[in-house]
């Protein structure tokens, strides 16, 4: 199980990587995480970098 960082406006996220369902772009450049078996959340950045942020720290070693 890999926890990974989500930032957001209003306080920071772990969440398991593996628990990420879908991202939707959301307004004033924040984006919605959708998550297996409950409410997305909304986190501050373009979806471009979220999808990215996900990405790098699922893959990274450790």
């Amino acid at each position: 199980m890999k926890f990974i960082e989500l930032r957001s406006r209003g306080g920071n996220y772990l969440v398991v990587a593996e628990n990420v369902a879908w991202l939707r772009d959301y307004e004033n450049d924040q984006t919605q995480v959708g998550m297996v078996g409950g409410a997305p959340l909304l986190v501050a950045g373009k979806i471009e970098d979220i999808a990215a942020s996900i990405l790098a720290q699922a893959n990274a070693a450790g």
